[in-house]
């Protein structure tokens, strides 16, 4: 076997893999005795089919298979022989058996990564702390959380939920198909396009009012998009917010067993402290992993881009199958994945190396203290650690995150990492995005 390699840019390599005939002739023997056996020709016994008339019937069929074992058996081979780490499947192309056999196979290789420098990477780590004040602006929304809504005969004004049958006309044409009906509005809540809410304010039940407002530039409709609008709403009722007392029913239907409201106020600091460790965790991860991509601006191979994107494609392509509309149908061209497809495939290549050069290895301790944190906040803990520990592919996903956050910390200690400190609801926001 005789192999070359050509290459065509920093990842693509074209390598070409030359074969004996004399090896291809001796592979098509071997076959040709095994079929002699085993075949059927009308006219013969079985077992007694000449060998020249089986070449006659077969011999194309048996060449042809022939080539597909000696790519499989040869191109893994020169691959070794070369070196070589391929990053996914190659494209065979060129296949000549005027001399022999010779096939070449084009493919992309994996980067080669050079780490020096990991001692400059400049990381961000975030402080903050859970403060009475956040304690209470939490427990306001947990008030809301069992808000309930009674209907009254006065104007609707800020915070009434009001609900309204209306229609939508932009340049003429209809875009809400009919009438949108009993439809729910939470004045101020802002789930409308700006202005849309503040026209409502002041309506009772059984009025009509029509108003324009204009659509935001940047709205997922692109038909829609910096239009203006003229809406026709007819209004069904307004209902005003009640907010529950915070008494031990309200408590306890919390979990909260002590009912009272020192209990109460403990067990939800508690709760948010969990929830802020988790986050502060988070921006300090990616802080770490955006240092490493931006210092080290590796080529990744298109290849696993491709793959990548696909992945992140995927639950849109099952949103869109559901409702039976087409991906186009979501604009959501195939480029917008790109990036985040080439940070992703950059920093696991990149993480990967940092975990191989310096033998970091997974502490299943950690993988177990990280089970036991994620099941705190589940009525029956045990069971939803057993749940994890009874599946190998639910664990291996913990395990997969446990060992890049030791990476992470790996990276993190050998950083120049500087401080900032920064409000909880501040931390909470960017976090939740």
């Amino acid at each position: 076997m005789q192999v070359s390699v050509e290459k065509t840019s920093e990842l693509s390599r074209k390598m070409t893999v030359s074969v004996p005939e004399s090896v291809v002739q001796e592979k098509m023997a071997t076959r040709f005795k095994s079929l002699a056996r085993e075949v059927k020709v009308d006219g013969f016994r079985p077992g007694k089919v000449p060998s020249h008339i089986v070449k006659k019937l077969f011999g194309d069929r048996v060449r042809g298979e022939i080539a597909g074992d000696l790519i499989q058996s040869t191109y893994y081979e020169a691959l070794q022989n070369q070196e070589l780490r391929p990053a996914g499947q190659p494209f065979i192309d060129s296949i000549d058996e005027s001399e022999g056999f010779k096939y070449t196979a084009i493919f992309e290789v994996y980067p080669e990564i050079v780490l020096d420098g990991l001692d400059q990477l400049q990381v961000t780590r975030t402080l903050s702390t859970v403060t009475d004040a956040d304690v209470d602006a939490m427990i306001e929304k947990l008030r809301n959380q069992k808000l309930t809504w009674t209907e009254v005969t006065r104007p609707a004004q800020e915070q009434d939920r009001i609900t309204i049958t209306f229609s939508g006309t932009a340049d003429g044409e209809d875009f809400i198909n009919g009438k949108a009906e009993n439809y729910q509005v939470v004045i101020g809540a802002k789930q409308m396009i700006p202005g849309f809410e503040d026209n409502l304010i002041g309506l009772q039940a059984g009025e009509h009012k029509t108003f324009t407002a204009t659509f935001p530039e940047d709205y997922g409709n692109a038909q829609l998009a910096g239009k203006t609008a003229e809406f026709a709403a007819e209004t069904i009722k307004v209902e005003e917010p009640t907010l529950p007392e915070i008494d031990e029913e309200f408590i306890k239907s919390y979990g909260v067993e002590e009912g009272t409201i020192e209990a109460f106020r403990a067990d939800v600091q508690t709760n948010m402290g969990r929830e802020l460790a988790t986050a502060l965790l988070a921006r300090l991860k990616n802080s770490a992993l955006e240092a490493l991509y931006t210092q080290f601006d590796i080529a990744v191979p298109g290849t696993l881009i491709d793959e990548e994107v696909e992945n992140l494609m995927k639950p849109y392509l099952e949103t869109a199958k559901r409702q039976k509309l087409s991906l186009e149908d979501l604009q959501l061209p195939r480029d917008i994945f790109e990036a985040q497809a080439k940070r992703r495939v950059a920093l696991s290549l990149l993480l990967g190396d940092v975990i191989h050069k310096n033998n970091i290895t997974l502490d299943d301790n950690k993988v177990r203290s990280t089970v036991e944190d994620m099941a705190k906040s589940y009525e029956s803990p045990e069971e939803v650690v057993n749940w994890y520990y009874a599946d190998k592919s639910r664990l291996t996903d913990v395990q997969q995150m446990v060992l890049e956050n030791q990476t992470v910390e790996w990276l993190v200690a050998r950083a120049q990492v500087s401080e900032e400190t920064l409000p909880f609801s501040e931390v909470m926001e960017k976090y939740q995005r």
